[in-house]
């Protein structure tokens, strides 16, 4: 998180804008707060890419928004594709993105990143499900929530039936790091192994801190993706491990388990380490704390106007003044003068009494009198 800086918007739509939470290529993510309190996630294009192409881009990941759902995706909750600047709002996950994680922590155990790709196969399910890929899966992709990690940026989900595209064939979009062949290539037609791939991709940073190819620049990356003579640098990736992501990461897109192998492959492999798939989720979790926003505003201990008093004004007759309001840090009364030890408090209903906590010299109404008797009497009369 940063402080907004002096050219930050201060509001988006109906939100107050707290900090800053990250960049993109197509745009700036702010932490937001609703009239209500809710904090949201606010994504905001970047002028400097405002154009025809972007905005039909972001029209498209708010309708995929709109049409996944789950506990492993950040949800929409409102956008304005139309505006000035555009700007899309899903719910804020307190957690770290995959990236900063093992920047800051170092890699992730074995148990720990099966059950990571247990759960997120379980997320991109449901992403296919919706009839979409989200081709652009990677580490900034996905934050480790406390509940879970959390799959994020539908901004490349294309409709998996569509016929056309936004991009012509032949031009590479996405994060080349984590891209399959196929898409390397520019290929038009792509399919749920696209997401298989880059599902395994991540495992493997995750686990090494490294990707399947590395290069001087995207085009060298991408060249080595489609060589079919250069497999992926799998050093450093635990042995339990190696058979699932080595098959994910296969050069034929058909040669790629399904998500749902690759859950149970990988709830097998935390079974061999003694652990339940449940268990396995808890120890990722508890590796991953939660990322509490800034405070916006210092709310005052007593609502505006509000003095805390102990005068109550319903104890007086209609025809009396009250006194004036004591406040409660000044109610200690001065002592007049030195009282012996042995002195014997005032029975219930004598003057200073605390039976009614009514105070000295102030005459209590009727009906309080009349209650205050009746309170004494039964006090006198008691065996308790």
């Amino acid at each position: 998180m940063e402080p907004l800086r002096d050219d930050d918007p201060r509001t988006i739509g109906v939100y107050t804008l707290v900090c800053r939470l990250g960049a993109g290529g197509m745009g700036q993510v702010y932490l937001g707060e609703s009239p209500a309190g809710q904090l949201v996630a606010v994504k905001v294009i970047k002028p400097s890419v405002l154009d025809e192409d972007s905005r039909a881009r972001f029209l498209l990941e708010v309708d995929s928004l709109k049409a996944v759902y789950g506990q492993f995706i950040a949800s929409f909750v409102a956008a304005d594709a139309q505006a000035e600047r555009p700007w899309l709002a899903v719910d804020y996950v307190p957690g770290a993105d995959l990236l900063a994680h093992v920047a800051e922590h170092g890699v992730l155990p074995t148990a720990e990143a099966a059950s990571l790709g247990a759960l997120l196969a379980e997320g991109l399910g449901t992403v296919h499900e919706a009839g979409l890929l989200h081709r652009d899966l990677k580490p900034q992709n996905i934050l480790l929530a406390p509940t879970g990690p959390k799959v994020i940026d539908f901004g490349l989900a294309v409709l998996a039936e569509r016929r056309s595209t936004l991009t012509a064939t032949g031009v590479v979009v996405g994060s080349v790091l984590c891209m399959p062949p196929e898409q390397a290539r520019g290929e038009h037609e792509l399919g749920r192994p696209v997401d298989v791939y880059a599902l395994g991709a991540v495992l493997l940073y995750a686990t090494t801190g490294h990707y399947p190819y590395a290069g001087a620049s995207w085009q060298a990356v991408a060249l080595k993706i489609e060589d079919p003579a250069l497999a992926p640098d799998l050093s450093g990736l635990p042995p339990q491990l190696e058979p699932v992501v080595s098959a994910m990461l296969a050069l034929d897109p058909a040669d790629r388990p399904t998500l749902p192998e690759v859950t149970e492959q990988l709830v097998g492999v935390m079974a061999g380490q003694g652990l339940t798939a449940a268990q396995g989720k808890r120890r990722l979790t508890e590796l991953t704390p939660e990322v509490v926003p800034p405070v916006t505003v210092e709310l005052p201990d007593h609502p505006p106007g509000y003095t805390a008093t102990l005068v109550d004004i319903a104890a007086y007759e209609d025809d009396e003044a009250p006194p004036q309001p004591v406040d409660a840090a000044d109610d200690v009364p001065e002592p007049e003068e030195d009282v012996p030890s042995d002195a014997v408090p005032p029975a219930p209903g004598e003057p200073g009494t605390s039976g009614a906590r009514a105070r000295p010299g102030v005459r209590l109404s009727a009906p309080l009198r009349i209650a205050e008797d009746l309170r004494a009497a039964y006090a006198s009369d008691a065996s308790f």
